[in-house]
């Protein structure tokens, strides 16, 4: 098991017994909270730093990520946060969960997320002997391989509330995926601030940040490395050794084709 598989053990298996004054247990929900739920590498701290814009009214280009992960928590590194409102909204890997009531669901085409996938995992220690081993049986992938990630989520088996967000959607438009998130979450926001919000987290500004002042999105990230390391739709295509694109088709092939990826 990775290092992410036991950051989910820990946060799910042995949690404290009780929060410090002024805090709740990660475990203590609400029906009404969001969770934003992707496989790695898929969006999903772009989407926390679009959340503590639109929902909070924070420039995440002004702030530090301690902000980001206070107001979104993500469920995997904290035991117990701060109910600011009802709904919270939380960052999550997890499958599917009786408990997660209201779904933002993150999808990202396989191919890039298991490039990317394989650099974050090396950048931080755990280096797969190669994407081809990473892709059929890396013990670095958590919770799940993609498809098997996607396919979860797509069935539903708890009856979440859920809607889709493609991260290729995200980068052509932010603040109109940012709206039909609004709507979900029945939120009310100005289309121009939403506009505002999502041109103040695009990749390129917040990139410049981390290059600027080396603030990074989590403590362990290595210092001489871009958490934001690229962030291209399609970069699997110059990527990918030919070995392990054919090894994730055979096996993702038709969750590809389903979900709209050629």
């Amino acid at each position: 098991m990775g290092n992410f598989g036991k950051r989910l053990k820990d946060v799910f298996g042995r949690r404290p017994a009780a929060a410090p004054k002024g805090f709740t247990l990660i475990s203590d929900l609400d029906p009404q909270d969001i969770f934003i739920a992707g496989y790695p590498k898929s969006g999903n701290s772009w989407f926390q730093e679009l959340i503590a814009g639109v929902v909070y009214g924070v420039m995440p280009e002004f702030s530090l990520p301690a902000l980001v992960h206070e107001l979104v928590p993500d469920v995997h590194f904290k035991a117990f946060y701060q109910r600011f409102n009802t709904p919270m909204f939380f960052k999550t890997h997890s499958l599917p969960r009786p408990e997660y009531k209201r779904v933002v669901y993150l999808l990202r085409d396989g191919r890039d997320a298991m490039v990317s996938y394989f650099h974050h995992s090396s950048a931080v220690g755990r280096k797969p002997p190669s994407l081809l081993r990473m892709v059929q049986d890396g013990p670095e992938l958590g919770p799940c391989k993609w498809h098997e990630h996607v396919k979860a989520w797509q069935a539903n088996p708890f009856g979440a509330s859920l809607m889709t967000i493609k991260y290729e959607d995200l980068q052509r438009d932010a603040a109109g995926e940012m709206m039909r998130f609004c709507e979900f979450a029945r939120l009310e926001r100005d289309q121009k601030f939403v506009q505002e919000m999502a041109q103040a987290t695009a990749f390129k500004k917040m990139q410049g940040k981390e290059a600027r002042e080396r603030i990074y999105v989590t403590s362990d990230w290595p210092k001489d490395k871009l958490f934001r390391r690229r962030g291209k739709v399609g970069s699997y295509k110059d990527e990918m050794p030919p070995e392990a694109l054919a090894a994730f088709v055979a096996e993702a092939g038709e969750t590809l084709h389903d979900c709209g990826y050629a």
